[in-house]
């Protein structure tokens, strides 16, 4: 019911309320959401259905998670569901995060890995492409590479809000749910530079950003 509200037409069937038809296919355009839950979010997308993931441009940049990527966040007409994109640049990688279970990330283009893992145990590498999707579990730190030669994109679909905490009363301080570059572990930046041999490429990461604390990226 979080999703579809109209409780007529969960109980009847067809005949409840329908969207607008200039809903049903989504604009790249930004609205105005003054006053709204996600005011200090930037650009914002809204519709029912978004044909090309791989073709829309009218991003932000994201900054905190680093590797100078672009972000977009996107919501549906009567429905508590939101997700957003985020498209960042080839030979890069973001800083390792983690939050609360129930998001679903989804590669509508690019090449590369993502690495999860609980804190105090063994990372898990998950390697993607276009269609890929997959899930981290909750409280586990994750961290997206692009190993290709192209921007690449993920789609990351968010929980419903009444499902969005962190699920774990142990947590003490989430302002330690993001590893900045110059604390992360030497191997994630070996392991990168590895993949990219395999390629033929090198990093585009900048020196400074493993000697820098919180580096800003150029947009």
């Amino acid at each position: 019911m979080s999703a579809v509200p109209d409780l007529s037409l969960l109980i009847n069937g067809p005949g409840g309320r329908v969207e607008d038809e200039a809903d049903i296919y989504a604009e790249a355009m930004e609205i105005d959401a003054t006053g709204s839950q996600i005011a200090d979010r930037g650009v914002f997308w809204y519709g029912n259905f978004f044909p090309d993931m791989q073709a829309w441009d009218k991003l932000v940049p994201l900054r905190g998670r680093g590797a100078g990527g672009t972000t977009v966040f996107i919501g549906f007409p009567a429905s508590e569901m939101s997700c957003h994109m985020s498209v960042f640049p080839a030979r890069t990688y973001k800083r390792a995060h983690r939050h609360g279970p129930g998001r679903v990330i989804v590669i509508p283009k690019g090449e590369g890995y993502s690495i999860m893992w609980p804190e105090g145990h063994d990372q898990v590498v998950v390697p993607w492409h276009e269609g890929s999707m997959f899930v981290p579990p909750g409280r586990w730190f994750h961290q997206h590479f692009n190993a290709g030669s192209e921007p690449a994109r993920y789609l990351a679909l968010h929980p419903l809000p009444q499902f969005a905490g962190y699920a774990d009363e142990q947590v003490q301080d989430p302002t330690e749910d993001q590893i900045d570059y110059s604390r992360e572990e030497p191997w994630v930046r070996q392991k990168f530079e590895e993949e990219l041999r395999k390629r033929g490429t090198t990093s585009l990461m900048p020196e400074d950003a493993y000697t820098i604390p919180n580096y800003e990226w150029t947009y």
